[in-house]
């Protein structure tokens, strides 16, 4: 059995796995997310060690089994996401900064773009981590020397191993606009760019290797996996092979397609990264479209507006009225990601009348989530054959379905949402031994229900002309 950790924006996962690639057991842990001023998201990053210790707990009970029955730990987590502490007493410098967070736009906005985009496949944009750490440390009077910097995935093998352990993998490292795809490893020249000392970061491992022992509960246990939420996802979903693609709904809407090893450029507003890869596999590399809210947009109807008890209860809304009447929702709470990257831009909402319901706010909501999904792959050259999708907001048959006949191309939900914890465990228990190789993982990976397009709805139009107006500055 694996223990998989899925340290995520909105909360903590952990899943018991087991050889079929079953959840044995799960347990949840709701984390906080404190927004000190407009466009600032942060962690406490002692709050995601305590949730993955509980979630931990949770699954472990549920699996009716104990952490000396675990053959290895995968991780996977939040990328982007900053955190700095301390060597010594491993005690965090200040709050964790947010993918989502749009402090550093400005100097984003000073960046060398091509260097960037040539050396890292990404984009100058504060969703990346370097400028977060330049900003941090900025902010601290801590010798850098007594320093350690990373991604959330860092600082929770720190913790898992006692400090012993400094390590990230390639597709964490890959989303901090400080590695060099073509090397694999950290750029000296980015590094001067953003005033990051080498020794502050973490050793860059493969996806799929142990990299230290984990003291969890009084038993003594291989990390063996490590990847960013949406390489896991990819992963997890068996999209080995160049041009399968698969889309994640949750916080945000992710989309990558599997390029295979080759390392061309991505198309314009899309972004080139690595794939996950199984234990000393030649690297892969993906092509990925980032939309920064995509299920938040339901969790602000539900939290900031009150328009809606769960999350579960848009489906319903959607349905009860023949379409969103003319309303069409932009929700760039935090600026727009692929394919704009307009870090200025404000969430809108247009076409309101005295007619409107929460019903036809609720079905603008779902739709614009799948219209920025279709943006993405419209950037595509030939599109996609099928879309694999995984994550929560897949429960909702509405959009699913209005994404498939949007796209024009099947949409096939995994059978086990949390793809990407599935992928944590996949990586992991082939570093240990549990599969063999990939071939017999892909035979595990199960579906659940397609979508078959439909009639394309209408609304593109008028998505377009409010992507414009959120835009305007």
């Amino acid at each position: 059995m694996i223990l998989a950790i899925d340290q995520g924006t909105t909360g903590t996962t952990c899943l018991v796995i087991d050889d079929e690639l079953r959840v044995r057991g799960r347990g949840y842990v709701e984390i906080e997310q404190f927004f000190p001023q407009p466009g600032w998201v942060e962690h406490d990053p002692e709050e995601l060690w305590s949730s993955v210790l509980t979630a931990a707990e949770g699954a472990l009970n549920a699996a009716g089994t104990s952490a000396s029955g675990l053959n290895g730990i995968g991780i996977t987590n939040q990328r982007e996401t900053t955190l700095v502490w301390e060597r010594r007493t491993g005690r965090p410098v200040a709050r964790a900064i947010v993918w989502q967070d749009r402090r550093t736009a400005e100097r984003c906005r000073e960046l060398p773009a091509e260097l960037i985009r040539e050396r890292t496949g990404l984009v100058p944009d504060p969703y990346f981590s370097a400028t977060k750490l330049e900003w941090l440390l900025a902010r601290t009077d801590v010798p850098r020397a007594e320093l350690a910097a990373g991604t959330v995935d860092a600082w929770l093998v720190w913790k898992l191993t006692g400090g012993r352990e400094h390590v990230t993998d390639l597709t964490n490292a890959s989303r901090t606009m400080l590695l060099d795809l073509a090397t694999g490893d950290w750029d000296d020249e980015l590094l001067a760019l953003f005033g990051v000392e080498r020794e502050l970061l973490p050793r860059v491992a493969g996806s799929a290797e142990v990299v230290g022992e984990a003291e969890l509960f009084g038993a003594t246990v291989p990390v063996a996996g490590i990847a960013g939420d949406q390489q896991a996802a990819l992963f997890g979903q068996g999209c080995f092979a160049a041009g399968q693609a698969k889309a994640t709904y949750g916080t945000g809407s992710f989309v990558l397609v599997n390029v295979g090893s080759e390392s061309t450029a991505a198309p314009d507003g899309l972004l080139r990264t690595t794939a996950a890869v199984g234990p000393g596999a030649a690297p892969q590399f993906a092509v990925e479209g980032s939309v920064l809210v995509g299920g938040a947009a339901v969790q602000w109807l539900r939290d900031g507006l009150g328009l809606v008890a769960s999350a579960a209860e848009t489906e319903a809304l959607a349905r009860s009225v023949d379409s969103s009447d003319g309303v069409v929702f932009v929700p760039a709470l935090t600026g727009l990601g692929s394919p704009w990257w307009d870090a200025e831009a404000r969430g809108l909402i247009s076409g309101l009348t005295r007619g409107t319901t929460r019903a036809h706010l609720a079905r603008a909501t779902l739709e614009a989530i799948a219209f920025q999904v279709a943006d993405v792959l419209d950037a595509l050259p030939g599109g996609v054959e099928v879309l694999r999708a995984d994550g929560g907001a897949t429960a909702n048959g509405f959009l699913m379905q209005f994404q498939a006949d949007l796209l024009g191309c099947p949409v096939e939900v995994a059978a086990e949402s949390e793809a990407t914890a599935l992928g944590a465990a996949a990586l992991a228990g082939l570093a240990v031994g549990v599969w063999p190789d990939l071939a017999a993982v892909a035979g595990l990976v199960r579906r659940g229900a397609r979508y078959e397009p439909g009639e394309i709805p209408a609304g593109r139009d008028a998505w377009r002309l409010a992507l414009r107006r959120a835009r305007l500055r």
